[in-house]
């Protein structure tokens, strides 16, 4: 899985761009939304700059434990069992980002083993953001991020059929206060198997 990690890194890197300007600066409530294409890139933790593909570890063996089992609504166990990489279902981003970051390489790893084993199962990516922002901008961040999961599925080898992306902006708040923490819990990725 660590080669089709990095050949997928090696493949995102020639074959898209990252767009982001202003993100130091607090949005304002007319910001508008120029490039409404979803581009991605898979950045390490706070560097800034594209993830080489060296240094990039495995993702360990319970990747490898996920991937027995028959589609999400069957009653599958490593879906809800917590040891299970595939219980994890959030994203997180940095503000005013749609950077999928490297620490949530395994994760994605593991819900790509298992929707590439299980044909059937359905999964879709729900796009967050916190109250900043007006409101066209943030169902448009909403749903880079989500685009962004679902590109590097894809780059895993997940078909494009089994995957649905959805931006909810800052209607679906996880921590209603105005806080810097409770933006940070809202700035998300949700992952919904169908059945579940």
């Amino acid at each position: 899985m660590n080669r089709l990690w990095k050949y997928s890194l090696a493949a995102l890197a020639a074959t898209t761009m990252v767009v982001l300007t202003g993100c130091s600066s607090t949005p304002e409530a007319t910001t508008k939304v120029e490039d409404r294409t979803a581009t991605t890139s898979i950045v390490a933790p706070n560097t800034g700059s594209d993830a080489s593909t060296s240094g990039v570890g495995t993702a360990g063996s319970s990747i490898a434990t996920v991937t027995a089992g028959g589609p999400a609504g069957a009653g599958n166990s490593a879906l809800r069992d917590p040891k299970s990489p595939l219980s994890r279902r959030e994203i997180f981003y940095d503000y005013d980002s749609f950077i999928v970051k490297d620490e949530y390489k395994p994760l994605l790893e593991a819900h790509a083993a298992y929707l590439k084993n299980n044909r059937n199962a359905r999964i879709k990516v729900e796009g967050n953001t916190d109250e900043r922002g007006s409101r066209e901008y943030n169902l448009a961040l909403g749903q880079k991020r989500s685009e962004s999961v679902k590109r590097v599925l894809t780059l895993l080898g997940v078909s494009e059929s089994q995957i649905d992306t959805v931006s909810f902006g800052e209607e679906k708040p996880r921590n209603p206060a105005s806080s810097e923490a409770a933006y940070a819990e809202n700035r998300r990725c949700d992952l919904a198997y169908s059945g579940e």
